[in-house]
């Protein structure tokens, strides 16, 4: 689709908005609104095998995760988004990296709720950060299997409460390995199915 190629271009080397000029967020919104209008998924929610799954994040506006990249000797590196459709999860897990055996991960997990056809309510659970070495980290697959199994980390690893960490997500596009979606702070965000 030639739209959605578009996209693609237009966000190719943008480091996932960290690079984006004002011109470029312009034009990248615009395409984004232009492959909304054509999403063929048309309940989005309800479609578990195109929904379950991790994803890659390939651009957001959300400065909450942009500015991960702000901290002192440490840069963003992979950001994902794995969804667990039968268990109604959802992990967020950010890569950072920097000097030698400082790389480490910023992690979230969370439980959501269909509200419609296309929004989830996402109300936030679990936090951990650490370093990859001590945590053992390797893949997000492999972490949210351990997430699962009820492991602790030797990380900074706490319960969020529910009632203070949550908000919503409309998903706006999706298929086979692109999905798109807003949050309730106003940020977009494209991610590619891994």
């Amino acid at each position: 689709m030639l739209k959605k190629s578009r996209l693609l271009e237009i966000i190719a080397g943008k480091n996932r908005g960290l690079l984006a000029t004002p011109s470029d967020k312009q034009a990248i919104l615009s395409a984004i609104a232009q492959l909304e209008d054509y999403n063929p998924t048309s309940s989005p929610v309800e479609a578990a095998e195109l929904l379950d799954g991790d994803w890659r994040l390939l651009y957001t506006t959300s400065r909450g995760l942009l500015n991960l990249d702000g901290f002192p000797l440490l840069k963003l590196g992979q950001i994902y988004q794995c969804i667990r459709v039968k268990e109604s999860k959802i992990y967020n897990i950010a890569e950072v990296y920097g000097l030698p055996y400082l790389e480490g991960i910023v992690s979230v997990a969370a439980r959501f709720e269909a509200t419609s056809q296309r929004r989830v309510q996402v109300k936030f659970e679990r936090s951990i950060l650490g370093l990859s070495k001590l945590i053992g980290y390797e893949s997000p697959a492999k972490f949210i299997k351990e997430i699962e199994s009820g492991q602790k980390f030797a990380a900074v690893d706490f319960r969020l409460e529910p009632r203070e960490q949550q908000g919503w997500l409309d998903i706006t596009y999706l298929d086979a390995d692109l999905r798109i979606g807003r949050g309730n702070e106003g940020s977009v965000f494209v991610l590619t199915k891994e």
